[in-house]
């Protein structure tokens, strides 16, 4: 049975990967043309960046990426810096306690159409994140600079293309191609990270939909249950 469970999903993968467009899919995308409900974010970014500078002056104790999600600490954990991250959204599991810190942020992100995830990712002065990938290709990533220090600025490499966060604008991209984040600043990094289910044919669309709550159901309960001890 587990084999068979293997396969299927193995099957399941490899059937995204197609429908995405494979090794010719690519790196970065037109967030107009693909998702264009993620320019609100842009358009209320002071809105945002005010919310999420009142959490970081609250000096409340917020979880590391590995800590809410355990199959992140091979990015998350090496060093001495510390990636942070504070959640908002994952696959349709809200968490309260968080949202009522930052409501319009979050009333924002439940209007964008096939969420998946989102949450601040916080970059302590000088954290890096080894090259990595994703493996799931029915969602893509978008990344809007809330906070970029002005000198060093951080940057993320994506295949073979490099970008250079900036404060107030979105970027949309492929996280499962090889990535890495160079970080030498002496300020933190903070953008907030939105996942949206990659647009895809509608078979592929449908099981995607129905992956999303299988998810929901293992995932992010598991997210959520660490997420509480830090409250």
């Amino acid at each position: 049975m587990k084999r068979m469970i293997q396969n299927l999903v193995s099957g399941f993968y490899r059937f995204l990967y197609e429908c995405a467009g494979g090794e010719n899919r690519p790196v970065f995308y037109d967030v107009d043309k693909i998702a264009p409900a993620l320019r609100d974010l842009e358009r209320n970014y002071p809105v945002i960046r005010g919310e999420l500078v009142q959490v970081l002056q609250s000096n409340r104790n917020l979880p590391t990426y590995h800590e809410l999600d355990p199959s992140q600490r091979g990015i998350s954990a090496g060093g001495t810096k510390k990636w942070k991250v504070f959640l908002l959204y994952a696959m349709g599991a809200k968490p309260a306690a968080n949202r009522a810190l930052c409501p319009q942020t979050s009333a924002l992100l439940d209007k964008i159409p096939d969420l998946f995830e989102a949450f601040f990712s916080i970059l302590e002065p000088g954290k890096s994140v080894p090259a990595h990938n994703n493996n799931y290709y029915g969602m893509l990533r978008y990344h809007l600079g809330i906070v970029v220090p002005k000198e060093n600025p951080p940057s993320i490499r994506v295949k073979d293309q490099i970008y250079t966060w900036k404060e107030g604008e979105g970027v949309l991209f492929d996280d499962c191609w090889e990535h890495e984040v160079y970080n030498q600043s002496n300020g933190e990094r903070v953008v907030l990270l939105v996942d949206v289910l990659r647009p895809l044919p509608l078979p592929a669309h449908m099981l995607n939909l129905l992956f999303v709550q299988v998810m929901r159901v293992g995932y992010a309960s598991g997210v959520l249950k660490n997420l509480e001890q830090f409250h």
